[in-house]
Parts: structure tokens; C-alpha cells; sequence
């Protein structure tokens, strides 16, 4: 366990633009720096790093965090080996102490998952090497071409046949079987007495590692030629959890990542054998798409490392099926594609089997094809000399052009396509600026939806907003809605943090004649909010939101005495998920200003915060007495029958109502009654 002084040596040292810049470009902007995002597709910037706050933030798809935070979301790394980056970059020693029982229990349930699958690894690379193993997986290993460096380097492995070898092996060893089924490695089963059995039994095993090199997840392959017969599936993958999205993984990224970035060059095949064949032959900048057809977030992966990406797949009509479908995805993320078709009746894994390293680069410079070529070669042979099929074939060209969003190179193809086909260039130029509109118009059609939809299910009845005290326009998505207890009062709350974590030490400024206004003491909004509700003995509703609370009021008033972006700081890198995410959502302005609300708001901010402060509070308090209102409501409706409880209820039900009008007029709502 890192010692909690190491902790905070990491945290002072790390700095957000070294942090974030090791995996995204980015341009200084100000005091700040932009980037187009990296969690989502966007071609005009709206990710801000702040070095001076330690934290980024992209107004696109909310995506926000510290240090920590962007390694845990961008890198999928646990909390702890976050730390151990970090650590590593800034040259800060880690003398880690010996954990006792309780701060083995209180290890975060990603981090149990990753020692189960680690776990689990173990027990098949062993299992291979038993006299089952041998004779069947390894056996099936070498039949394969695989060399014992290979099948040790990549983690392969055998799934015994018994149906609890690895259930009562990782049992004995003391892991819980919550945490066995979590990452599918074993499942509940009715049969057999009940309780769990394997997953993965009678097959040879690939592990799937992830882009920091941990375990993930597993790949199964059975053995029976006459798998279909017996009712079994040829390959067995373990489900999604918590550490593993199949569409977010690729196989053999841990051991390639290096060699795409210092070839500048990703070669994609489809299965974990192209990878291994590949690999051993000496070709190690290849990854496989596994199981899946490609997705985009495997594409973001490889971005990381290269721009260039080489598709190569069977000769079949699957795998050229595959390859139309992964180039358009491929060009839509500003990446050059080339293709490269496999001879039929071979695969990556074959072909590489039967040729010599220099024989399979040979075959690969000469065939490698740009997506127009490969699509003229491929459909032309359809067209024959039918002008429409030739006219549909030269349009499927340009709208694959219209993916691409660098305006000089869709003008290069564009204008290579017009001399393979003998056709002036601005035809195609219209045909693509034609798509283009059309994929504009679809994308805003579908963003206004999802803003209509979430501006009807969560937006708040009330909003503090802009320095001028009026309404702001939410941000579309709402995030919040899984870690909220109570709906009713979750705007507010999230309000009241908001002003902390983004005003709480700054002055709340009354005139001298506001019922606030204390010439011998100094507030500020933290002082503010704290004393309103120790006045009336408030606390959250939502225990998230109270967590929070708590932890930047006990820093607040410490005797360390911490300033405002420290405290801030402390929260973003907190061990705890809903504190960081909280706090990250919060800590930067949540909402997006209208122009005439943006004309409005030009006060100071001073001014603002005497304004909206006071008004928020009064507009939780109207949430609680609503929330107050329901549950008498409730109750009413449950004791019907008795006359006396009804009486009393009925006499609290006034005295609420009589309360929210008092409110009301304090915040001038009374003449809406």
C-alpha cells in the first residue's frame, strides 16, 4: 500500500498539461490549453486542460478529472497504478507500508477483479504445463507453429476438463466467488447441485491484456473439430465487467503498442492466432479486433500510437466485407487506411506460417492498397462496363471520401478518383460536399433530439445561473442520475456544491442593508452555506452529495487551513470514484450560457454570488418542503382509515404549505400562485 504522505508527494508533483499531454496534442490557448477530445469524436476543440487548477475539461461530452482522473478514464489504470505513473514520471519513490486485513477488504472492487483475472492467468499457464495440458493444449500450441517463447511471453494456457478446477483452486486460495462470477470466469449455474463451475473448461486459453498490460479478460477455443455437434461454441470469451468492454479492448496491444509507435504503423488483423503468428515472425506492431467487429473506441486506441493503420484480413468474403467497413470508420478519425488482402485459403496466421519475414513485408509493400484502389479493384470486376453500377461505384467512392475530415487530403483523393475514372474532379467535389451537408444535418438532428429528451427528463425547475442571477440552459446529458438518492432535491444540492467547489472562498460582499450584512465579520460562501444549515440543522439528502460536502468543510476549517484550488485538488484525486467524479463535474462550470443569458451576466462576480447564493439556499429549502409535501402525501394516502393520524397529518400538510409560501414570496414567486 502507498503510504499517504507518498500520496500526496505524487499529487503536489504531478502537473495536468505533462499528464494529459503524453497521449493528447495540445495547444496553448491563453493561460490554458485546448485539444479535440479524446473520449469522444468531436473536429472543433472543446477540451480545456488548466494547469493552474490542476484539472481538464471537455464542455463536449462532460469528460472531467485531475491527474489521476485522466489516466483512470483514458488509460483504464486502477486508482493505485495511477499513482504508480505518476510516481514513475516525476521520480518519486515509493516505500510502500504492509497492509492489514482491514485495508485488504477496503481495496476497490476494479482492483479485486484484476487480482482475481491475474489469478486466474496463473492457473492456466500451470495447467498447460500438467500432463492434460500437455498433451492436449500444448500439443494443439505447437501443431499451431507456436514457439515455447511464445506461448510463455503471450500468457497462453489451458482450461482443464474438469468443470470446478479453477472454481476450487482460486476458492482455496481464498477469492470470493462474487468476484469469480463478476469477471465471468466462473458462472451460477442450477445444475450439478447449484452454486458456480467454470466458464472456461476443455479449451486452450488467450488471455487479453489490457493497454497497461493487466489481464482482462480471456478468450477460449475448443479443441473438437465437431464442436457444433456436441452444442458448443467454437470460442468461449469472458463477459463484460467492470475491468473488460470487448469493444474497447484489442488483443495484443500490451505487446505491440511500442513497436506501432516507433513504426508509425498499425497492421489489424482479426484473430488471436494472426497476432501470434505475426508477432513470432517478427511483424509486432499488430493487433487484432478479437471477437468484435471493429468499433471506434478500438480505433481511439490505436490513435494513441499511430495514424496509419493497415487492415489486413482474408481473401474470403467475410473478411472483405470487414475491410468495407473498417475504412470508413478508420477515415473518419482523421487516420490514413490501407488494405491489404490475404490470398484466398490463407489467413495472416497461415501465410505467416508458410513465408519467411522477408517474404511477408515483400507481400505486403506490394500489395498494399489505398482505399480507392482497393474499392475500384473490388467493385469495378462487379460494374463491368454497366454505366449506373459504375456511377453507384464512383459515388460510394466519394462518400468514403466524405469521411475523411482533413479538407487537403479528401481534396487529393478526390482528385485521384476523378483521373482513375476519366471524370472531372468538381463532380466529385459536389457529390462530397453533398454527403458532407447531410452528414451535418443528420448529427445536429440527432444532438438536438438527445438535448430535447434530456432537457424534458432532468432539468432543474430552478437554476441559480449567470452572475445576473438568470437562468442558465443545462448542459444535455445529465450524469448524475445514477448516485442520486432523491431526485427532488438533487439540483439544488448539486447547486450548493458547485458554489463551493468553484466560489467557496471568496467574499460574500453585502450592501449595508441587506438582512446579511455583519460590518465585524468577513463570510465568505463557505462560510455562508455552513452557516445556514448548522442554523436549521440541514443535511443533504443525497449521500453522495453530503460525502462531499463533509470532506471540503472538515478541509475548509482545518487547522492546515488549505486554499481553495487545494481542497479542490485533494477531492479530484480522491481514492473515492463518486468524490472525484462529483467534484470534477462540479468544480468547472456546468452549465452552457445562451448568448442573451451571456449579455446579461456581465456583473461582478461579487455581485453575482450575494445575488445567487442566498436564492439557491431558499430554492433547496422550497425543494425540501416539496419533498416534506410528498411524503405527507404518501402518508395520508396510507392511513386513510384513521381519522386521528389523518387530523394531524392534515394539520402538517397546512403548516408546510404555509412555510412554502413564505419562501415563495422571498423569492418573489408569489404573484405566480
Amino acid at each position: 500500500m502507498i503510504p499517504q504522505e507518498t500520496v500526496g508527494k505524487i499529487l503536489d508533483a504531478s502537473q495536468i498539461a505533462e499528464v494529459v499531454g503524453d497521449f493528447v496534442t495540445l495547444k496553448r490557448r491563453g493561460g490554458d490549453f485546448v485539444a479535440c477530445c479524446p473520449f469522444h469524436n468531436e473536429k472543433t476543440p472543446s477540451f480545456h486542460v488548466s494547469p493552474t487548477r490542476g484539472i481538464y475539461k471537455c464542455f463536449g461530452c462532460g469528460k472531467a478529472g485531475s491527474s489521476v482522473g485522466f489516466l483512470m478514464e483514458h488509460e483504464h489504470m486502477t486508482y493505485t497504478e495511477a499513482l504508480r505513473y505518476l510516481a514513475n514520471k516525476y521520480h518519486i519513490e515509493i516505500v510502500e507500508k504492509d497492509e492489514t486485513p482491514e485495508e485488504i477488504a477496503a481495496r476497490q472492487r476494479g482492483e479485486s477483479l484484476y487480482i482475481v483475472s491475474d489469478f486466474a492467468s496463473k492457473f492456466f499457464v500451470n495447467a498447460l504445463s500438467t500432463t492434460e495440458g500437455r498433451s492436449i493444449g500444448y500439443a494443439y500450441f505447437k501443431s499451431r507453429g507456436l514457439t515455447d517463447e511464445t506461448i510463455q511471453k503471450y500468457g497462453l494456457g489451458w482450461a482443464p476438463k474438469s468443470k470446478h478446477a479453477l472454481t476450487d483452486a482460486a476458492t482455496m486460495a481464498g477469492y470470493k466467488a462474487e468476484y469469480l462470477v463478476e469477471t465471468g470466469l466462473c458462472a451460477q449455474t442450477q445444475y450439478e447441485g447449484g452454486g458456480v463451475m467454470d466458464r472456461f473448461y476443455d479449451r486452450v486459453i488467450f488471455p487479453i491484456h489490457s493497454v497497461s498490460g493487466r489481464v482482462i479478460a480471456f478468450g477460449g477455443r475448443t479443441l473438437y473439430s465437431d464442436y457444433k455437434e456436441k452444442g458448443i461454441g467454437k470460442y468461449v470469451n469472458s463477459k463484460e465487467s467492470e475491468i473488460y468492454v470487448k469493444s474497447r479492448s484489442l488483443y495484443g496491444i500490451w505487446f505491440a503498442k511500442n513497436e506501432i509507435a516507433k513504426k508509425d504503423k498499425c497492421y489489424l488483423v482479426e484473430g488471436y492466432l494472426d497476432v501470434l503468428s505475426m508477432h513470432q515472425l517478427g511483424i509486432t506492431n499488430v493487433v487484432a479486433s478479437s471477437g468484435t467487429s471493429l468499433t471506434e473506441d478500438q480505433i481511439k486506441i490505436i490513435k494513441r500510437f499511430t495514424n496509419n493503420v493497415t487492415i489486413m484480413y482474408d481473401g474470403d468474403a467475410a473478411g472483405i466485407h470487414a475491410a468495407m467497413r473498417g475504412i470508413g470508420m478508420i477515415l473518419k478519425e482523421g487516420m490514413d487506411v490501407k488494405i491489404v488482402l490475404i490470398p484466398d485459403g490463407d489467413d495472416p496466421d497461415s501465410y505467416s506460417r508458410k513465408h519467411t519475414l522477408s517474404e511477408v513485408e515483400s507481400f505486403i509493400a506490394a500489395n498494399e492498397q489505398d482505399f480507392i484502389q482497393f474499392k475500384t479493384d473490388l467493385l469495378l470486376k462487379d460494374a463491368g462496363d454497366d454505366p449506373l453500377k459504375r456511377a453507384n461505384l464512383i459515388n460510394d467512392i466519394a462518400d468514403t471520401i466524405a469521411e475523411i475530415p482533413d479538407a487537403v487530403k479528401r481534396s487529393v483523393y478526390a482528385d485521384s478518383c476523378g483521373r482513375k475514372f476519366n471524370i472531372d474532379s468538381q463532380i466529385l467535389f459536389a457529390r462530397i460536399k453533398s454527403t458532407m451537408e447531410k452528414t451535418i444535418v443528420d448529427e445536429k438532428l440527432s444532438r438536438s433530439r438527445a438535448t430535447y429528451s434530456s432537457s424534458v427528463s432532468s432539468a432543474p425547475a430552478q437554476s441559480t445561473g449567470t452572475p445576473s442571477g438568470r437562468p442558465l440552459q443545462a448542459v444535455a446529458t445529465d450524469p448524475f442520475d445514477l448516485i442520486e438518492e432523491n431526485k427532488v432535491l438533487g439540483p439544488t444540492e448539486r447547486d450548493i456544491l458547485y458554489f463551493l467547489l468553484t466560489h467557496g472562498s471568496d467574499p460574500m460582499e453585502f450592501e449595508t442593508d441587506s438582512e446579511f450584512y455583519n460590518p465585524d465579520e468577513q463570510t465568505s460562501v463557505a462560510d455562508f452555506i455552513c452557516g445556514s444549515f448548522e442554523e436549521d440543522n440541514l443535511r443533504f439528502y443525497n449521500s453522495a452529495y453530503q460525502n462531499v460536502y463533509d470532506l471540503y468543510m472538515d478541509a475548509y476549517y482545518s487547522e492546515e487551513a488549505p486554499s481553495q484550488d487545494t481542497i479542490v485538488r485533494r477531492l479530484l484525486n480522491s481514492p473515492d470514484d463518486k468524490v472525484r467524479f462529483i467534484s470534477s463535474q462540479l468544480s468547472m462550470e456546468k452549465y452552457q450560457l445562451t448568448v442573451q443569458s451571456f449579455k446579461d451576466s456581465l456583473t461582478t462576480t461579487s455581485s453575482w454570488l450575494v445575488v445567487s447564493v442566498p436564492r439557491l439556499l431558499l430554492n433547496n429549502l422550497e425543494r425540501r418542503i416539496d419533498n416534506q409535501l410528498n411524503e405527507v402525501k404518501k402518508s395520508m394516502a396510507e392511513k386513510k382509515d384513521d381519522m386521528a393520524a389523518q387530523m394531524s397529518l392534515m394539520e402538517e400538510f397546512m403548516a408546510l404549505t404555509e412555510n412554502k409560501k413564505l419562501v415563495r414570496a422571498k423569492l418573489g414567486k408569489e404573484r405566480e400562485d
